[in-house]
């Protein structure tokens, strides 16, 4: 069985080391497992009275959501919590209320800044907000990583060996938490 992975990015920025991160993570990816990025930048503001005839946009984002198999959040902190534009996606593909399309998703949490404790306080946040989602969110390994020169290598591959094998038993554990709550689910 092959594994689709949403990937949602919590960053717009052109040369956001979250996007970055988010591709060399593909490339990692255990074998079974497809990363496709679920595009964020065009979702209008959240608005409830737009919730009887949601836009194309957000149709789009909840039918990856919906066809994925889990979703992995990749998030940068922005004054101590998560980015405006990652909640606005969020709320937007929870909604109208009952019909939300994380429900039930395997979740994994990763980040990273420059900042020495990387990006814990935007996980936490997130990691509150999955829990209200119905979302069993990847507890451990958790992985705070702090961006410094030469983290990323010219291919945008993650340079470090040491570093990449980090983040490739994170992989590994992430994908046995998707197969082990998509088995779950098929086996109801």
């Amino acid at each position: 069985m092959s594994y689709k992975i949403a990937v949602v990015v919590g960053s717009l920025r052109r040369e956001s080391f979250n996007q970055q991160l988010a591709q060399a993570l593909a490339k990692l990816a255990p074998q079974g497992f497809e990363f496709a990025t679920s595009r964020i930048d065009d979702l209008p503001l959240y608005n409830q009275d737009d919730d009887k005839a949601q836009a194309p946009s957000v149709m789009r984002l909840k039918g990856e959501i919906t066809a994925a198999q889990g979703v992995l959040f990749v998030t940068p902190e922005y004054n101590r919590s998560i980015p405006g534009v990652l909640k606005n996606a969020i709320d937007h593909a929870s909604r109208p209320y009952g019909q939300s399309a994380w429900a039930g998703k395997p979740a994994g949490v990763i980040g990273i800044s420059v900042g020495a404790i990387g990006t814990a306080l935007a996980q936490q946040h997130l990691r509150n907000v999955l829990a209200y989602l119905d979302m069993p969110t990847l507890g451990q390994p958790e992985m705070f990583l702090q961006h410094k020169t030469g983290f990323f290598a010219a291919d945008g591959s993650i340079a470090a060996d040491d570093t990449k094998q980090f983040l490739q038993k994170f992989l590994e554990k992430y994908a046995e938490w998707v197969k082990y709550h998509s088995d779950k689910v098929a086996n109801r």
